[in-house]
């Protein structure tokens, strides 16, 4: 795969990350701002297993700590490019996302008429599906017994209908991710089938996200921390704020060794996705007992006077529920199982 800019400078990526940070901060719910910081930030983001995917993922933590509506445009936009390079492809300007997600009762599926692909059907969960440009979009290829497979497909094209009024969340309320409808649309097969499940990358861009819930937990403890200095010592409060830090803390370092091993070539196949599975467990912990412990500390009154505080508190409470907490972590179990003793 190849790099997207040159390797940072020593001492750098500190001044990079507070930059985006700032940004992120300043473009809020702005959508016009957040897509224009996607494509203007694209280039500072190495890709991930070039030997810089700890400087990737803690540039995203950065955007999150921002705002997660800046990083929740980021992320997919950036695992898009990432997977077209995986494949050898280039991707075409613009904004990408993902569409991966499956639903009950809601089927995309792909069918090869004459040599094109043409998409028909519905798919859930499509972040953003009226905004975008792009999207890497999975879908059923009924006959070719290869399952899922995944398609670049243009979202301006006739055809592609985004179902506006579906998207009711107080959290990343304006991340529309409602389902879109797709009515015999053209789009180009990325890979072959199953290749977008079996790839290298899928763990790394899952992790991507888990860096994403670290930034926006961060935000909380820092908040936490600047409503306690100055004030008198509270024992209490001074306790749900080194919880919160600690478990900050074990999210930050499982990230950055993920990272090296991500770098050394040792998450591949059922190790990445091993390696995948307990960070995605260990940084959503951390977010669900900072979002316990910030809450016990501050009580109601940001919640309920603090627009940009509660937003955080929401944006970060649906963000966390991409882990599927206990089928997640018994999916975990199953893996050590199956691996032998756990390392």
């Amino acid at each position: 795969m190849t790099t997207l800019h040159a390797p940072l400078e020593p001492g750098t990526e500190l001044d990079l990350a507070a930059q985006l940070t700032a940004e992120s901060a300043d473009a809020g719910e702005d959508l016009g701002r957040c897509l224009e910081l996607a494509q203007r930030w694209t280039p500072a983001f190495p890709q991930p297993g070039s030997g810089h995917t700890a400087t990737r993922w803690r540039l995203l933590a950065a955007a999150a700590t921002g705002d997660l509506t800046a990083a929740r445009v980021l992320e997919p936009h950036l695992d898009a490019l990432a997977i077209l390079d995986e494949a050898g492809l280039t991707a075409p300007p613009g904004v990408w996302g993902v569409f991966a997600a499956e639903a009950p009762g809601e089927l995309l599926e792909a069918r090869d008429i004459g040599g094109r692909w043409l998409l028909t059907g519905t798919k859930p969960w499509c972040s953003l599906g009226g905004r975008l440009e792009r999207a890497l979009v999975t879908a059923h290829t009924p006959g070719q017994g290869d399952g899922r497979r995944l398609f670049s497909v243009g979202l301006q094209q006739s055809g592609v209908h985004a179902r506006p009024g579906t998207w009711v969340a107080r959290g990343l309320r304006a991340v529309d991710s409602g389902p879109v409808d797709f009515d015999a649309v053209p789009a180009e097969p990325v890979g072959s089938g199953g290749w977008y499940l079996a790839r290298p990358g899928f763990a790394w861009g899952a992790m991507g996200v888990a860096a994403c819930w670290l930034g926006g937990a961060t935000a909380l403890v820092h908040t936490l921390h600047r409503r306690l200095a100055g004030r008198d010592p509270d024992p209490v409060r001074a306790l749900n704020l080194g919880t919160a830090d600690a478990a900050r803390f074990s999210a930050r370092c499982a990230l950055d060794a993920a990272a090296a091993e991500v770098d050394a070539g040792a998450a591949d196949g059922e190790r990445g996705a091993l390696l995948a599975a307990r960070v995605r467990a260990v940084v959503s912990a951390a977010g669900e007992r900072i979002l316990r412990e910030v809450g016990h500390a501050l009580g109601p009154a940001p919640l309920a006077f603090d627009e940009v505080h509660a937003r955080r508190v929401a944006d970060l409470d649906i963000y966390l529920r991409q882990h599927h907490g206990e089928r997640d972590l018994a999916d975990l179990g199953a893996r050590v199982v199956a691996a032998g003793e756990p390392s």
